[in-house]
C-alpha cells in the first residue's frame, strides 16, 4: 500500500514539472531589473536536441533601428539583437529549466542560467556561479 502509494506521487510529480515546464515554452515580454520598463520579446522553444533555448523575436525600447550585439565575442559579435539566441542549452528538471548559459547581449557576457515560474511570471536567474549563489534574477511577463 505505502509503495503503490509512493509510486503514484512520484508519478504525479514528474507529470506536475512536465506541465510546468511547458507553460515555459512561448513569447515571453522581458523586464528591465532596474527600471521596469518592457525591452523585448524572448520566445522560448525545444530544440531538436531536446534542450531548451530562447531568442529575441522583438525589441520593444532601443532608438537604434538595428542594434546589434558589439560587446559579443565569436560569431555573435556584432549580430542584430534581434534574432539573438539569448538562452543556450537548458535542459528541463523539476518543472524548471537548468543547466544553460544566458547571455546578456549589452555586455556579451554569458552567464549561468535557471528558470521557473512564479505566480505565472518566468523568473530567470542569471549567475556567475553554478550554484546560483552570485547572480540576479529578472521577472518577466507572458
Amino acid at each position: 500500500m505505502k509503495r503503490t502509494f509512493l509510486i503514484a506521487a512520484l508519478i504525479m510529480l514528474a507529470v506536475a514539472g512536465k506541465a510546468q515546464v511547458s507553460q515555459i515554452v512561448g513569447d515571453w515580454k522581458t523586464v528591465d531589473d532596474k527600471t521596469g520598463e518592457k525591452r523585448s520579446i524572448v520566445t522560448i522553444y525545444k530544440g531538436s536536441d531536446g534542450l531548451y533555448y530562447g531568442k529575441v523575436s522583438k525589441l520593444l525600447m532601443y532608438q537604434e533601428l538595428h542594434p546589434q550585439c558589439e560587446a559579443c565575442q565569436g560569431e555573435d559579435k556584432n549580430a542584430p539583437v534581434e534574432g539573438l539566441v539569448i538562452i543556450r542549452g537548458m535542459k528541463a528538471e523539476d518543472g524548471q529549466l537548468v543547466g544553460g548559459k544566458v547571455l546578456d547581449p549589452e555586455s556579451g557576457k554569458f552567464y549561468y542560467g535557471k528558470i521557473h515560474l512564479k505566480n505565472g511570471n518566468l523568473v530567470l536567474r542569471g549567475s556567475l556561479d553554478k550554484h546560483g549563489f552570485l547572480g540576479r534574477n529578472q521577472t518577466w511577463v507572458k
